[in-house]
C-alpha cells in the first residue's frame, strides 16, 4: 500500500524525470540505476554521516557525500553552511551535474535515528545551487533492503560534475530579513524541531525556546511511523498541516536547530505538497541563540 502511495504521489506531482524535485519510489529508482542507457543513469548520493555505514553496504553506483562536509564553524557558530566556493567545489567533486538526475538517500527507519534529514539537507543544497532534477528515494536504504534490492560494498566515485550557472539563493532567508517579515500578513514562521526543544525543555541549546511568533510543527509528523525515511501522502496530512496554519496561500519560513529538520519540512511543503512560497532560515536556532540582542520565547515567558 505504501509503495502504491509513493507511486501515486510521484505521478500526481507530474514528475517525469525532466527537471523536477520530489520523491521517487523504490521501483523507479531501481529502474533508473539499472538502466542500460548511460544517458538515463542517475547520480546516486549516499548522504549518511557515518562512513562505516557506507562501507557496510550501499546502493549500486552510490557516491558517498557525507552531509556534514557541507558545514563548519563560522564566527564561532558551529555547523554553518560553508562559503559558496567551498560548497560548489564539494558538489562538483561529488559529481553533481546540471544535466543529470540525482537520487538521494540515507537510512534511519525509526526515531531517534534521523538520517532522512541528511538526505533532505543535501537536496536543499543542490537546489540552492540551481540543480533542478533531484529525487529523494522514498523509504531510503531501510526500505531498499527490506525489498531485497541489490546493495554493494564496492566503492563508487562519480567523475567531476558541472553546476548550473543560475542559482536559487532565494530559497534561503537570512536572520535580518526573517525578523522583518515575521508577523507580517500571511507570513507563518514554523519551528520544525521536537516540541520539547521549541518549549525550551532541553539540555542542548545555548538559549532555550524559540523565535517569538513561531509555531511548532515537528518534521516527523510528515513521515511514516515505521520508517521515518518514508513520506506520508499529502492528502493524509493536508488537514493536519492546515490546522497548524500551514497552507498553500501562506508565505512560510521554516527553521529548526541546525537547518536539517527545517530542510525536511521545507522539502515536503515545497516539493510534495507543492506550496509555492517556502524558505529556509539556514542559520536556524543555533545561530539565533547566539544573537542575544534578539528575544527568545519559552512556554514560561509566553504564559506570563
Amino acid at each position: 500500500m505504501k509503495t502504491l502511495f509513493a507511486t501515486l504521489l510521484l505521478l500526481i506531482s507530474g514528475s517525469s524525470f525532466g527537471g523536477e524535485i520530489g520523491v521517487i519510489s523504490l521501483e523507479e529508482a531501481k529502474q533508473l540505476i539499472q538502466s542500460q542507457d548511460a544517458a538515463k543513469k542517475p547520480i546516486v548520493l549516499d548522504t549518511r554521516g557515518g562512513y562505516k555505514d557506507y562501507f557496510r553496504g550501499h546502493l549500486l553506483t552510490a557516491h558517498h557525500l557525507n552531509f556534514d562536509t557541507l558545514r563548519g564553524t563560522d564566527h564561532g557558530v558551529p555547523v554553518q553552511y560553508l562559503p559558496d566556493d567551498l560548497s560548489k567545489a564539494l558538489l562538483v567533486r561529488a559529481g553533481v551535474d546540471k544535466k543529470r538526475t540525482h537520487l538521494i538517500y540515507a537510512t534511519g527507519d525509526k526515531l531517534p535515528n534521523d538520517e532522512i534529514l541528511s538526505a533532505s539537507m543535501v537536496a536543499y543544497v543542490l537546489e540552492k545551487f540551481g540543480v533542478e532534477d533531484i529525487r529523494i528515494i522514498d523509504g531510503g536504504l531501510a526500505a531498499w533492503q527490506k525489498a531485497r534490492f541489490p546493495t554493494t560494498q564496492e566503492y563508487f566515485g562519480n567523475p567531476p560534475g558541472s553546476l548550473p550557472e543560475i542559482e536559487k539563493k532565494d530559497i534561503a532567508i537570512a536572520v535580518d530579513e526573517l525578523l522583518k517579515r515575521k508577523g507580517g500578513k500571511g507570513v507563518v514562521l514554523v519551528d520544525a524541531r521536537p516540541r520539547n526543544e521549541y518549549l525550551g525543555d532541553d539540555d542542548i541549546w545555548l538559549r532555550k525556546g524559540h523565535i517569538p511568533g513561531a509555531i511548532s510543527f515537528h518534521w516527523a509528523r510528515l513521515m511514516e511511523q515505521d520508517n521515518t525515511h518514508q513520506f506520508k501522502p499529502f492528502q493524509q496530512v493536508k488537514t493536519e498541516l492546515e490546522a497548524a496554519g500551514l497552507s498553500s496561500d501562506k508565505e512560510i519560513i521554516v527553521y529548526c536547530g541546525t537547518s536539517r529538520e527545517g530542510s525536511l519540512l521545507r522539502f515536503y511543503l515545497r516539493h510534495v505538497a507543492k506550496y509555492p512560497n517556502v524558505r529556509l532560515y539556514e542559520g536556524s536556532w543555533k545561530e539565533y541563540a547566539s544573537l542575544k540582542q534578539h528575544a527568545a520565547e519559552t512556554q514560561e515567558n509566553k504564559d506570563r
